[in-house]
């Protein structure tokens, strides 16, 4: 890579940063292009040097933190056991990014259909990991009913960026022994 394309794409790092901070405190809808470009030093127009838009920028945000999550997932899968291993990469997702977590909870909506697809394929296919992993430590569980407790599980770690925060070290512990409690030891279905 170029020392130009670095530059560019340390400028968009730092833009969807600032965009993931402002979304997440004022909506995608309370945020304008140029409040946006005033938080990293542009003027609102410039940033469409780097996005085509504001959807676009929010669909980057998206998609990449989807990708993200599946990579992740697909590594953790291989490890053994597969679902502690899921736990703890998704707790510290979480505890890492809770401004993802909110835009992508509120503000899916707002992306264009072809992204927001792309998102929910890529989620689908994070669940899916999970739901296997599930399904090995507790084969009686039918697909339908270990899907049902991954997204109760993903609600509970998600919930972080709302929780009463204690230190992260606790927290992190606190989220981990309950998602694997629910997961391993909830009468589920």
């Amino acid at each position: 890579m170029t020392a130009a394309s670095d530059a560019r794409g340390a400028r968009r790092e730092e833009i969807l940063g600032a965009a993931s901070r402002m979304f997440a405190r004022d909506g995608f809808h309370g945020v304008s292009i140029d409040e946006l470009g005033a938080a990293v030093g542009l003027s609102g127009p410039a940033l469409y040097r780097y996005f085509a838009s504001k959807e676009a920028i929010l669909s980057a945000m998206l998609v990449d933190i989807s990708e993200r999550l599946l990579q992740g997932g697909r590594e953790r899968a291989t490890a053994e056991p597969a679902l502690d291993h899921l736990i703890d990469f998704h707790v510290d997702f979480a505890l890492d990014h809770p401004d993802l977590i909110d835009v992508q909870a509120r503000d899916l909506a707002a992306m264009p259909d072809e992204d927001r697809r792309t998102v929910r394929r890529l989620q689908a296919q994070y669940v899916a990991i999970w739901v296997s992993a599930l399904r090995e430590v507790r084969p009686e569980l039918s697909e339908e009913d270990a899907r049902a407790a991954v997204h109760a599980t993903f609600g509970l770690i998600n919930s972080t960026p709302h929780s009463a925060r204690l230190s992260r070290p606790a927290m992190a512990g606190l989220l981990r022994s309950m998602a694997l409690a629910g997961l391993t030891e909830a009468r589920i279905g």
